[in-house]
Order: structure tokens, then C-alpha cells, then sequence
């Protein structure tokens, strides 16, 4: 959530800040989206650059990052004609001697630098034959105010155009200045004085000075730690006061009644069930005896038994007149759910349907009026289930798999689908995410948790082989075959170059065909019918085939856990969470399982990490917060999801630590105030009423 102070100063138009002006206004406008003293304020520099103190040209060496020089220009010559035409200006400090070197802007430069003239440089030195070189170093003239070094200066975001117009980062931190003279008295503290003290956070007019003119690295640090915290307890605070609001004002139907859920245990149960998936049915019992809605998110791992969680949670509403939907984001997964769930309801004697888009318009017609007048107790299904012709009696629970595939706008609508009362909502993810993405992303759901694996299962074997020990690998590979086990290879598919992806999958799959002339292979693609994918698909799962050569097809796709070798091909090409997911897919029975990442042999630094972790750890959170620190937050959820994309400087694969203090400071807050009615709660009421209408948003559904 942004820090906006709305006061009337924060409004004044930049035009009218000293140095500005309606010309630089109209740039500014247009190339930032900076219009107001408030817009300006809150445009926070992404670094800053240590020119407390000079070096050497005498000191300098290869591994600094940056240095500065006080001395004077000897010389500037002219090399070259038309786009191979450069700058080379002569410097010394009596030391030694560089050379700067400008490629762009060479006129302005000769005009406003002069031989002879005093001047200090700021740039990254580069060894050049006995000297060091500057490529376009940062040039002021020396005066009274800099010569004796002693800032920081701060480096904002720009375009061309800005830079193209002077408007750079020195010009932004002299309106910076500029403006925080006049804005000292305006900032209001928009936190408790008692999470001030208690954090030992800085008032916020000293960390808006601090953010953008430290005086210091500790003063930077400080600055820093007081916005973060500040952006995050307001974050954290719009999420939980939804979940109260949520919990305060919407009913849920009580689930009281066990019967049909004792004789499953006693009778069908086929396994026993692990404490983590005892304690997660706990949890969802206590949500359905409460009488108040329930929006929970359950995270577990691939295999760790989310769906069997799933459906003892469906048996609970159904022993209670209720019906229940499980939506998922494929009409493979959807149908995967379905054939396993039918034989437990079979025995019973529970109605369980299933609508995809295949539906057809028979199907349909034995379908939707079954859910209408409740004699059909369980839909399974795709977005089908969210179209206005599906009605139910009674509709009490809805469980959503994969929900990062689906947005808030689908899940509100299933809301809608019982008005009386709303349905329980439970969403499922086999997507580890890191708890600091949790807390953001899904704050407003209460989190629950499947961390172990069902007796029996041991973890999968990790190998990383490179192109030139295929050979060793086919072997091992065929060693799996002959004790009777099935193997899944898969080649990425990478839409921008399908063409060349499909062709590489053909031309894998011959060489397959001619290693392993004596078994039978499978092949699944995306160019395939649907029915072709299901006949392949089908042919896996009941063992006349050894092989499936597959894409990502399989991702989330069919359980079969006779297979339990898993060879990626050009692993590099994945990224970390779905390489994860796709070992996923072996690993289903009692076997020792394995999975072969075969990469070329030239490897980025993030790509040697991503195999290096998946060949480490098999634990879906460890790798997720190793994708989080590579990828960033915003590419994990593939989607810039509201309460994420608000953040200006917090950065949820480092600031962990902070996230989580501010979200029990939140916590503490509201249990004692819900309503934010208590004087020293104020500066929290005024910041929110402050906010503009469209960000303080405290209506998100689940």
C-alpha cells in the first residue's frame, strides 16, 4: 500500500517546485508519472552511490565497483568520424593519469568541459592496457559544496528522454532537496507512536530524508527499514481486516454431523492418513463448526495426499444436506479427479458427476438438472462450473486445485452460487509458496499446511547428467525398465518456438525409438485431439507402454505409480518450481524413485543453482524460496496480483524478517481495535482515510 501523505501540500502541482517549471513539468508528467509534490516525494531512488570519499588514481584497481577523483582535465581529443566518432579527455590528480571516454553527447561535452578546468569524476574504472578508462563517467565542476565529498548520491529510474534533456539523477535529487526543505512540516506520522518505539523505527519525516539524501549508509539503512515496515503493516493490516470483516459479517453452514465420514474411516479408507493430513482436517472442522464462512488456503506438496483431504472435507458437508464442487484448471486433472474419487463414492453411495467443456449436450442434460434438485451430491469439473446455466440446491463447500490458474473475479463467482449462504472455499496448491509470498498473496486466507509424505514413500533421486553422459543415463534408465517400472522423458515446449520445440520432441522421440527398440512408447503433445492425449494417457497408466514421451503436458496430469524414472530434457529451459512439479509426477508408489536433469554443458550462474537445489532437497518450500531470491515475486505467481504490486521498496525475498513483524504488529492492532476506534490508533485512521479510494480496497473476496 503506498505511503501517501494527502495533505493539500502533497497536492500542489510539481510545475510549482523551484527548479521545475511548466516545461520540466510536462516531461516529468509524461515520462514518470509524477504530477504532485506526493508523486514526486514517493519516487524512491533504486541505489545510491558512495561519494563519501576520493580515491587515488594511483589506488584504483580491477575489482572496484565505482570510484571518484578530484584533479583536472590535460587534455580532450576528438578521434573519429560519423557513429565510430568518441570523445578521450586526459585526467590527472598528480597521482596518475586516466582517460574518460564519450561516446554519446560529445558536443555538449566539449562545450561545457574545459582543458585545464577542476573537476570531480564518479564512474567504474576499467584497466586498459597501463591505464585505467572511464566509459562516460559522472562530471561536476569543483566548488565549495562538493570538494570535500560527504554524500550519497541517490539513482532514480529514467528514460531516454529524460537523460536526453539533462533531467538525470543529479537533477532529480536537487528538486529532491528542494522539495523535503519545504515538506519537513507536512509529513504526518502515520504510525502509532507506540510501534515507533517498540521497533525503533525513525519518525517519518527523518526517513523520507534519509531514503533519498542519507547522509550516511546507517541513516540509508535505517530510512529504509522504517518504509518497509510501515508499506508492509499496511499491506498486512488491509489483509487481515478483511479476513476479520470476512469472518465478522458472513455465516457459513455448520457441519456438525460426522455418520457418513465415521463409515468411510472404518470401511474404504485404503491407507492410513499422516498427522499433517490429520491435523489440516482438524483445522477445516473447526472452520465448518464455527458458523462462519471458511476461506482457507491448504499447501502440500506434489503426492503428499491433498486431494483424499479434499474429499474427507466433501464427506462432511454432504453428511449435512450440502453439495460440493471441486474445480480444477484442466479437463485432464478434472477427469483425474473424478475416476478417483467415483469408486469411494460408489461405496457410499454418493452421486458424483462430472462437467468439462467435453461435456456433451446429453451429458449436460443428466448434469445441471441433478445439481438443481440436489440428488447429484459432488460436482467435479473445469471453468464449466462457473458458467450461469450450473445451479445448485445447496451448494456448501467449493474446493479449488491449482488455484494459482484461477483469479479472485472465478472464485467470487462460485461465491455467488449459493446466496443464501455462501459456500466454505478451500484452495488447493501443489505450488510451494514461500510463507513470505503466503502472507502477501493470500494474507486474507487462513493457511493451512501438509508438510510430511504418506508413509511409505521415499524421497526421489536427483541426478544431473550433461548431454556428453547420455549414454550413462540410458542406462540406468533401462536398468527401471527391466525390474518392470515405467519412465516419463519430457522436452519443454516454449510457445515463442513451438515449431522447433515439436521438432525436437519428433526427433527425441526416434532416437528413443532406436535406443529402446524392444519396449513400446507412448507420445503426448499439445497437437494432439484431446481423445488422442486420453488413448496415449490410458495406454501408460495400464503398463502396455514403458516409455511416455511427453511435453509439459504432464505437469499436472495422470497418477501412475508404476513409473518411477523422470528424464527432463534441457532442464535448463525450466524453471525451478516446474522442474519440481514435474519429478512430482514419479515418486506415486512404495519404489525408490529417480529423476535426470540432462542439460548442455554451458550453464548460467541462476541455471547451476536451479539444478544444483532440485538435486539437493526435495522439499517444495526450500526450492520456493530459492525461485523466490532468483525470480522475483512477481514471476512466481505469474500474475501482478493486487497487495504485491502496491509494494514500492519492500522485497519479499529479503525482507522476510520485517514482513512478518509488521504482520503480527497488524495482528495485535486489530485484535485490540478492530475498528481502528482508539485515540492512539488515530494516525493509522487518518492514513487510511487519506488513501485514495481505489487502493484502500478492503473488499477482495478469498
Amino acid at each position: 500500500m503506498s505511503q501517501r501523505i494527502n495533505t493539500q501540500f502533497f497536492d500542489t502541482k510539481i510545475e510549482f517546485l523551484k527548479g521545475v517549471g511548466p516545461t520540466r513539468a510536462v516531461t516529468l508528467n509524461k515520462e514518470l508519472k509524477l504530477f504532485t509534490f506526493g508523486d514526486l516525494v514517493q519516487y524512491y531512488p533504486f541505489r545510491h552511490e558512495d561519494r563519501t570519499s576520493f580515491q587515488r588514481i594511483s589506488e584504483l584497481n580491477d575489482t572496484m565497483s565505482a570510484a571518484q577523483l578530484k584533479g583536472r582535465i590535460r587534455s580532450m581529443t576528438v578521434i573519429g568520424e560519423g557513429h565510430k566518432r568518441r570523445l578521450t579527455v586526459e585526467f590527472t590528480d598528480g597521482t596518475g593519469i586516466v582517460e574518460f571516454v564519450f561516446f554519446q553527447s560529445i558536443d555538449w561535452h566539449l562545450k561545457h568541459l574545459k582543458e585545464g578546468g577542476e573537476y570531480i569524476a564518479y564512474g567504474k574504472p576499467q584497466r586498459f592496457g597501463q591505464r585505467f578508462n572511464f566509459s562516460h563517467p559522472d562530471l561536476e565542476t569543483i566548488n565549495p559544496e562538493n570538494e570535500g565529498g560527504g554524500y550519497f548520491q541517490p539513482v532514480y529510474n529514467l528514460t531516454e528522454t529524460l537523460r536526453k534533456k539533462y533531467l538525470d539523477s543529479r537533477f532529480l535529487s536537487k528538486i529532491m532537496r528542494s522539495l523535503l526543505e519545504q515538506a519537513t512540516p507536512h509529513f504526518r506520522e502515520t504510525l502509532p507512536q507506540e510501534l515507533v518505539q517498540k521497533y525503533r523505527l525513525l519518525p517519518k519525516a527523518e526517513a523520507m530524508w534519509g531514503i533519498h539524501l542519507p547522509d550516511s549508509q546507517y541513516a540509508l539503512t535505517q530510512a529504509l527499514r522504517r518504509l518497509k515496515f510501515e508499506e508492509l503493516f499496511y499491506n498486512q493490516l488491509r489483509l487481515l481486516k478483511n479476513k476479520l470483516l470476512q469472518k465478522r459479517e458472513y455465516p457459513g453452514q455448520v457441519f456438525g454431523n460426522l455418520d457418513m465420514l465415521k463409515t468411510f474411516y472404518q470401511q474404504h479408507l485404503p491407507f492410513g492418513l499422516t498427522n499433517a493430513q490429520k491435523r489440516v482436517l482438524r483445522e477445516i472442522h473447526d472452520d465448518f463448526k464455527s458458523g462462519k464462512q471458511m476461506n482457507r488456503l491448504l499447501q502440500g506438496d506434489v503426492g503428499s495426499g491433498k486431494t483424499i483431504v479434499a474429499f474427507i472435507s466433501m464427506l462432511m458437508a454432504i453428511d449435512n444436506g450440502a453439495q460440493a464442487c471441486l474445480m480444477a484448471p484442466t479437463e485432464i486433472l478434472a477427469d483425474q479427479h473424478y475416476r478417483g474419487l467415483k469408486p469411494f463414492c460408489d461405496a457410499l453411495g454418493i452421486n458424483i458427476s462430472l462437467l468439462t467443456g467435453s461435456t456433451t449436450k446429453k451429458g449436460r442434460k443428466i448434469v445441471l438438472p441433478g445439481l438443481q434438485d440436489g440428488s447429484i451430491h459432488i460436482a467435479v469439473g473445469t471453468h464449466a462450473l462457473l458458467e450461469d446455466t450450473v445451479q445448485f440446491k445447496n451448494l456448501g463447500l467449493c474446493i479449488i486445485d491449482e488455484q494459482h490458474r484461477f483469479g479472485v473475479a472465478q472464485r467470487a463467482k462460485m461465491w455467488a452460487k449459493n446466496e443464501t449462504i455462501h459456500p466454505h472455499i478451500l484452495v488447493m496448491t501443489a505450488t510451494p509458496i514461500p510463507r513470505t509470498l503466503a502472507m502477501t498473496l493470500y494474507g486474507d486466507l487462513d493457511l493451512s499446511i501438509i508438510d510430511e509424505l504418506p508413509a511409505g514413500r521415499k524421497p526421489i533421486e536427483t541426478v544431473h547428467y550433461f548431454e556428453t553422459k547420455r549414454l550413462a543415463m540410458f542406462g540406468r534408465v533401462k536398468e527401471e525398465i527391466r525390474k518392470g517400472r515405467q519412465v516419463y522423458i519430457v522436452y519443454p515446449l516454449i510457445e515463442e518456438s513451438e515449431k522447433l520445440d515439436y521438432n525436437n520432441l519428433m526427433e527425441g522421440y526416434e532416437s528413443i525409438q532406436r535406443t529402446f527398440p524392444e519396449y513400446h512408447i507412448s507420445m503426448v503433445h499439445g497437437k494432439l485431439f484431446p481423445y488422442e492425449k486420453d488413448f496415449e494417457m490410458q495406454r501408460f497408466v495400464k503398463g502396455e507402454t514403458q516409455i511416455m514421451v511427453a511435453t509439459t503436458v504432464i505437469e499436472v496430469g495422470v497418477n501412475v505409480p508404476n513409473a518411477s524414472v523422470m528424464v527432463i530434457e534441457s532442464a535448463e529451459r525450466f524453471g525451478l518450481s516446474q522442474l519440481h512439479q514435474l519429478r512430482g509426477r514419479v515418486g506415486r508408489g512404495a519404489e525408490q524413485s529417480y529423476c535426470y536433469l540432462m542439460t548442455g554443458v554451458k550453464l548460467s550462474k541462476d541455471t547451476r543453482i536451479r539444478i544444483d537445489t532440485l538435486c539437493a532437497t526435495n522439499n517444495g518450500f526450500d526450492i520456493a524460496d530459492v525461485d523466490l531470491k532468483l525470480r522475483g515475486p512477481g514471476d512466481l505467481t505469474g500474475t501482478q496480483q493486487s497487495g504485491l504490486m502496491d509494494l514500492l521498496l519492500a522485497d519479499l525475498a529479503k525482507d522476510g524478517a520485517v514482513l512478518k513483524a509488521a504482520r503480527e504488529a497488524a495482528d495485535e492492532i486489530l485484535q485490540e481495535d478492530p475498528d481502528l476506534i482508539l485515540p492512539k490508533n488515530e494516525p493509522i485512521r487518518s492514513h487510511i482515510d487519506s488513501l485514495r479510494k481505489e487502493e484502500t480496497n478492503w473488499s477482495r473476496i478469498s
